[in-house]
């Protein structure tokens, strides 16, 4: 005889069978929204501020002026080309998570090239090696994990996390034996009097990164969906033993994939060290080759949808910051209201992906 006294959970997640794009970008609206929210209480209680006041401040962080527009756009762009590089490997399975050292190893490579090169060869000369060097740095800094997992099957997350720490470490080393002047422990605006090495301005210092940006996203749009290798990378994705299956070689895959993946990379440290900042610092990178992680999982690997994902994490942080300034409030409270933002952002995929189902009272229908 059934026991009918076991007490069964009223509530429980099921895994949603599909949802449209419209269902999901609507959860994903509503996801932001509540986050603005919840920073704005946040702020009126620490600031005593209305709440009109501070969502006025997020916009004005971001798009107030002219020039912070561009420098919105700018950031935009360089966390979306790394997003993009990223891509490729995600889309194989394959959890590359060393973009950080990537876009350093790039940037240092520029950086070298700018340093010693300066006052030994034409102008030209050097940013063409400068862009040679770095895409190769960045290529070479993400094939070795792939190396491992294609001969070895090591774990690509753990090795890829890795060549972060050792690349950290190797600019901080550069930085020491480069410093400027000696004992500050930085370098300073390389070639500041020469300019040797700095990326030439398209119209102004933003527009390069941006068009940059454009011609990236096309490609590799264009790349994924309609190339061989687009394919094979979406067949190994699915299934290893189905590309094996099928004549596809997995090594090869994953070694052209991740070189590409970090050549895209090395270019990011380029635009960042010879066309942004015309430095090197271990934190260069700002935490995007992390936060690009996000940006290509949110766009479901899509790259255009990849540009959206982007403004809007980027428009969020910007804002946070804004309000930190405008409010006199330090740094770590601008860094809180972005932890509550990508809180809600990511914490909405799981109401993508899963829906809440109320299991009906059988008692009462059989009452």
């Amino acid at each position: 005889m059934a026991n009918n006294n076991i007490k069964e959970p009223r509530y429980h997640i099921v895994k949603r069978t599909e949802i449209s794009a419209k269902e999901a970008w609507i959860i994903r609206i509503v996801a932001i929204l509540a986050a603005l929210v919840v920073c704005a209480i946040v702020t009126m209680v620490c600031t005593g501020d209305n709440p009109i006041s501070i969502f006025t401040t997020i916009f004005k962080g971001a798009f107030g002026t002219q020039r912070k527009t561009w420098i919105t756009l700018q950031y935009v762009a360089i966390l979306l080309i790394i997003s993009l590089a990223l891509t490729p490997a995600f889309k194989m399975q394959f959890w590359n998570v060393g973009g950080e050292g990537q876009v350093l190893m790039g940037g240092l490579a520029a950086a070298a090239c700018m340093i010693t090169l300066d006052g030994k060869l034409p102008n030209a000369v050097v940013i063409i090696l400068m862009v040679i060097t770095s895409i190769l740095a960045g290529a070479i800094w993400g094939v070795i994990p792939a190396l491992f997992k294609a001969k070895w099957n090591t774990n690509e997350t753990l090795s890829t996390l890795m060549m972060n720490y050792i690349a950290t470490q190797l600019v901080a080393y550069f930085t020491i034996v480069w410093e400027v002047p000696k004992g500050s422990g930085k370098i300073g605006i390389i070639n500041q009097n020469s300019n040797v090495g700095w990326l030439p301005n398209i119209g102004n210092k933003y527009l390069l990164s941006i068009i940059v940006a454009i011609l990236v996203t096309v490609c590799m749009y264009i790349y994924l969906k309609y190339t061989k290798h687009g394919y094979e990378i979406a067949v190994v994705g699915e299934s290893q033993n189905t590309a094996r299956y099928v004549g596809i070689s997995v090594e090869k895959v994953i070694i052209r994939t991740m070189l590409l993946s970090g050549a895209i990379c090395g270019l990011a440290g380029l635009l960042l060290v010879g066309g942004i900042n015309h430095t090197i610092t271990t934190t260069i990178s700002d935490g995007q080759g992390f936060t690009g992680v996000m940006v290509s999982w949110l766009a479901k690997f899509n790259p255009i949808g990849m540009i959206f994902t982007s403004l809007l994490i980027i428009f969020m942080d910007r804002g946070a910051s804004e309000i930190s300034t405008a409010f006199e409030l330090n740094q770590s409270f601008a860094d809180i209201l972005t932890g509550i933002i990508l809180f809600f952002i990511i914490g909405c995929e799981f109401f993508i992906r899963y829906k809440i189902s109320v299991r009906k009272d059988v008692r009462k229908e059989n009452a």
